[in-house]
């Protein structure tokens, strides 16, 4: 199954150079990829039924045990063992049916794209590569024997549904859409997570397998019932909401704004089946908690009227299906989440029929839009007489959907009758649902004959719509499809073996939990075209009679309805909702966010100081006595004299009165703290932060060059003395919370063991690196993704914008090179511009060009000279502290640092070009090679059966080097190693080379309008 996955990501990534090289044919290509699985899937059938472990259930049962194993073939890997996580996928029956719609109803979807869409459409690489990923996402989601994995699918399949519906981003409606339906979905998401979290906690497991096996003693437990109830409603929250039941039901229809393709496969076969999934595989085992069968059945009900009753009022073709869908899926959630082998067999056998009448239909709607230009099915007359290939088509699917004889829907819909029928239920509530489903059927069958008569048949004084001719190829996905659910219903019998041995799963697990395997395995009904003449078949026929009377009438029910206008709607209720979210954030922020560091800086400091200053005042954390206050000692004479250092400098930041002064003294408190650890023997922290305070102090310094040099803003007055009080709070604060800290320890520390961990695990005597790169390697990982989420951020607030000018070019434009100097007139005489041109002109530097790029007056002929000394030296020194770090004090991050410096030396040195020749590649490659190659040395060990992030000690003999020890960890280093330079790089870039060019175009503009020369004083500022 991982193969699949992979091949289905891979080549959704690489879809935009593919539509690049093949323009729309491309859908071909992405078109067998999905094709290639199914035929995968197909030579796994046998082994995803397997009868083995069924068999072994049902002796199980008799013998008054649980099922000792799960059919279907298992794929697990360990990926969090400490929180039992792991990823693990089962292809079993349930999984095999969706996967066979997603597979391939996604393949036919992507031939159909292929002549739905223009070759000149804009766009098409991402979206085709974002349905090909859907198509993955769906895949793993079905697939998924983990409740972490699934959730991780299942949001995948959201951002990726978001992206689609908005596909058409320059419409309004299609962003709206697309943000609706993110937000209630991923608000049913969020739901969902905490339910699985409880149903794993209680069950001890977090195999979707092993929390069903153990599903009907968790239930049947006092102790667990309740935890056990509440998680299963928080799931089906989830569920609900991704598949559009009431009150989430809105976000569907508003999702038609997307393109047809995208509603035939994510909302008629694939994403809103993945709420009827998780309800169809978690039934078995929590149908029986308390609120179940309310919420599945009530809404279930309710979904389906309201949706049926919503979709005669329609006059957009493509929202009638949308608000049949929305009914349907009320159907099938009402079935599926019933729980009993009969209900089981006929919910997924609905589920079948449903996505191969229903995306027919979709892309039979697609091609009249695509053909005719319109969906008001006031405007369509006539269209059947221009392509009878086409109305039959839709006449076919929409039979099925009606639920006609001979058709897929019927044989689908006869079993849900029986089911229902025959349900362990109280008779009351058996008759209501029966009663409510003949309704819906009825309102079916009227939606399904305006579906087809608004399409297609010729309206009385409406002339007939133009329709351009379709090719074969256009009409061929959804005709497959049509005709596929017209053999479902002559011929049941491959969808029977398909679904029935899901009942029969169903069957025995009820077998295992009321200790009678026989009675219920002898239970589980089978599907058939005929069913001869009984309450089912009554309450169809009602249903056709009824439709076509409603049909027949739609004028007074038009009227009817218009009357009825409901007082509350769903859609309008969710605007509401999010209007006074974001009138509330709009009063929040206008009251928290002043503009003011002052405000800030007092709000997080009062916070920080507060909170743990309350618990020490609540007695809940207690302080250390007397006895246990000692003085430590420092271990060198110099600490004394660098913690006075240190506190004068922190004094003098404070008393400074320009920028620079105070930046330069609080970079004197961090070189003074780097000592104290070097003095303290922590080499590996003394040289992180000695690097990080020069890199930060550079920094400093670029972005200052933009801000006046006096730091004129103080807070006086009263605010003055709030500043000290929190200054002062704050500090006795930690110092208090440092004392609590060090005197609540009850355990040894974990850290005690890293020594050893580092050696024997981790192949390193640097317990510092070793700790970064193998033992926490999941936190190294999750701040190297903050450093490139920080370096975005600054270059995002900078304004970057690329720049195409070669160094060449570059001369020839004034900026701040002697391209300025040329510019100007020659009023400080020839020798002074001699000399610019001199300076200008001279080609023999290797490597260092300031002599092209800089003007003289901000040249440093020592700097340039030491620069040359120094840059390959240090680059070289950075790969070593890379490499050596693994024993010795360095590693990826100091070395990164290490040549970020030199970079920056080369820039103080050279200008912005010269940054520009040393660092060649963007910040953005170095930063994305970093993060890949990090996340690549987790992923390589997983996929040789280990653990993510796992190490591998290598000893080998090498000519010259002789005995080598390799651990595999130092590839993530190197990850490390290239996100710090990409940060550095940017941090240069944005600060420096942008700054420059802001600066350079204000002189220029101040120098073209005072039309004078300038001043020393000027001069000097600059």
């Amino acid at each position: 199954m991982l193969p699949v996955l992979a091949l289905h990501f891979v080549v959704a990534a690489g879809a935009p150079w593919i539509f690049r090289w093949m323009g729309r044919s491309a859908f071909f290509l992405l078109a067998a990829v999905p094709a290639g699985s199914l035929v995968w899937l197909a030579f796994q059938h046998n082994a995803a039924y397997d009868a083995g472990p069924v068999a072994s259930a049902a002796t199980a049962a008799a013998a008054n045990g649980p099922p000792q194993a799960a059919r279907g073939i298992v794929e697990a890997w360990d990926f969090i063992p400490t929180l039992g996580v792991q990823i693990a996928f089962r292809l079993d029956p349930l999984a095999w049916v969706l996967c066979l719609l997603v597979l391939g109803v996604g393949a036919l979807v992507l031939l159909y794209c292929a002549r739905y869409f223009k070759g000149d459409d804009e766009g098409l690489g991402g979206f085709g590569g974002q349905m090909l990923a859907f198509a993955g996402a769906m895949f793993g989601l079905v697939t998924a024997d983990d409740l972490i994995v699934l959730f991780i699918f299942w949001e995948l399949t959201t951002v990726l549904s978001y992206l689609l519906i908005g596909y058409a981003n320059v419409r309004l409606s299609a962003r709206r859409s697309a943000l609706q339906a993110l937000i209630v979905t991923t608000a049913g998401g969020l739901a969902m997570l905490v339910g699985l979290i409880l149903l794993g906690e209680a069950a001890g497991t977090y195999r979707v397998s092993g929390v069903l096996e153990r599903a009907p003693a968790l239930v049947a437990d006092p102790a667990t019932a309740g935890v056990v109830a509440a998680g299963a409603v928080l799931v089906l929250v989830g569920a609900l909401s991704k598949s559009a039941l009431v009150p989430f039901h809105f976000w569907l229809p508003a999702a038609m704004a997307a393109p047809t393709p995208v509603s035939a496969y994510l909302h008629a076969a694939a994403m809103v089946k993945a709420g009827v999934y998780l309800v169809a595989r978690l039934a078995p085992g929590f149908a029986e908690t308390d609120y179940w069968q309310p919420v599945v059945l009530g809404l279930g009900l309710a979904t389906m009227l309201l949706g049926g009753y919503r979709s005669l009022r329609q006059i957009d073709i493509k929202l009638i299906l949308a608000f049949g869908t929305v009914s349907q899926l009320g159907f099938m959630i009402a079935i599926v989440g019933l729980g009993t082998p009969a209900a089981a067999l006929a919910g997924l056998a609905m589920v079948v029929a449903h996505a191969l009448f229903k995306a027919a239909l979709f892309l039979v709607v697609g091609i009249i839009d695509h053909q005719t230009g319109t969906r008001d099915l006031r405007r369509l007359s006539g269209v059947y007489r221009q392509s009878r290939a086409l109305a039959v088509t839709a006449a076919l699917a929409a039979a099925s959907m009606a639920g006609l004889p001979l058709f897929g829907g019927f044989v689908a819909k006869e079993s849900v009758f029986d089911a229902f029928a025959h349900a362990p239920l109280p008779p009351g509530l058996i008759a209501l649902m029966l009663a409510g489903f003949a309704v819906g059927s009825a309102l079916t069958v009227a939606y399904s004959v305006r579906f087809v008569w608004g399409a297609f048949a010729r309206k009385r004084g409406v002339a007939d719509t133009p329709f351009t001719p379709i090719t074969p190829l256009f009409v061929a996905s959804p005709a497959i499809l049509a005709v596929l659910g017209l053999a479902y219903g002559v011929w049941p019998a491959p969808v029977d073996s398909w679904v029935g041995p899901y009942a029969t799963e169903v069957a025995a697990g009820a077998a295992a939990a009321t200790h009678d395997g026989a009675a219920q395995l002898s239970a589980v009904p089978h599907l058939a075209a005929w069913h001869g003449v009984g309450l089912a078949l009554v309450l169809s026929a009602a249903g056709w009679a009824v439709g076509a009377l409603l049909f027949w009438a739609r004028v007074w029910v038009t009227r009817l309805q218009a009357r009825l206008a409901s007082p509350f709607d769903a859609e309008r209720g969710y605007r509401a909702i999010v209007g006074a979210v974001d009138d509330v954030a709009i009063w929040v922020t206008g009251r928290t966010q002043r503009g003011s560091l002052f405000f800030y800086l007092a709000v997080i400091l009062a916070v920080a100081a507060l909170v743990p200053l309350s618990a020490l005042l609540a007695g809940r954390v207690m302080l250390p006595g007397p006895e246990r206050l000692t003085f430590v000692d420092p271990g060198s004479p110099l600490v004394p004299v660098i913690s006075v250092a240190i506190a004068i400098g922190a004094i003098a930041a404070v008393r400074a009165n320009k920028r620079f002064l105070a930046v330069l003294m609080v970079s004197i408190t961090g070189y003074g703290i780097s000592l104290i650890f070097a003095l303290q023997g922590a080499p590996d922290l003394a040289v992180t932060q000695m690097l990080v305070e020069t890199i930060v102090l550079v920094a400093f310094v670029l972005g200052m060059r933009s801000l006046p040099p006096q730091l004129r803003d103080r807070t006086g007055g009263k605010y003055r003395a709030v500043r000290i009080v929190i200054a002062v709070v704050f500090g006795t604060v930690m110092v208090l919370a440092g004392l609590a800290a060090m005197d609540a320890r009850i355990a040894a520390p974990v850290s005690l063991q890293f020594p050893e961990l580092a050696y024997t695990g981790g192949g390193g005597l640097n317990i510092v690196n070793v700790t970064l790169v193998d033992i926490r390697a999941w936190d190294t990982f999750g701040e190297i993704s903050v450093l490139a989420l920080a370096a975005t951020g600054v270059a995002s607030l900078i304004f970057i914008r690329h720049s195409g000018r070669t160094l060449g070019q570059a001369a020839d434009v004034p900026t701040g090179s002697i391209g300025r100097m040329r510019g100007v007139k020659a009023s400080r005489g020839a020798a002074e511009l001699s000399v610019a041109r001199t300076f200008a002109t001279i080609a023999r530097d290797p490597w260092l060009v300031a002599g092209r790029t800089l003007a003289p007056e901000r040249r440093s002929i020592i700097f340039e000279v030491i620069t040359r000394l120094i840059f390959h030296s240090m680059v070289v020194f950075s790969v070593y502290v890379l490499l050596a770090g693994h024993n010795l004090p360095g590693g990826g991050f100091a070395g990164g640092l290490l040549a970020g410096l030199a970079l920056t030396v080369r820039y103080l040195a050279g200008g912005r070009f010269e940054l520009r020749e040393a660092a060649s590649l963007s910040p953005g490659v170095l930063l994305g090679v970093g993060l890949g190659t990090a996340a690549l040395s987790g992923a390589v060990p997983l996929a040789l059966g280990g653990q993510v992030f796992q190490s591998a000690i290598i000893e080998l003999w090498l000519p010259v080097f002789g005995d080598v020890k390799f651990v595999t960890s130092t590839i993530f280093d190197i990850g490390v190693y290239l996100v710090v330079v990409g940060l550095v790089v940017d941090v240069l870039r944005s600060l420096g080379s942008r700054i420059d060019e802001h600066l350079e175009t204000g002189e220029r503009v101040a120098a073209g309008a005072a039309r004078r020369p300038r001043g020393d004083h000027e001069e000097a500022s600059a």
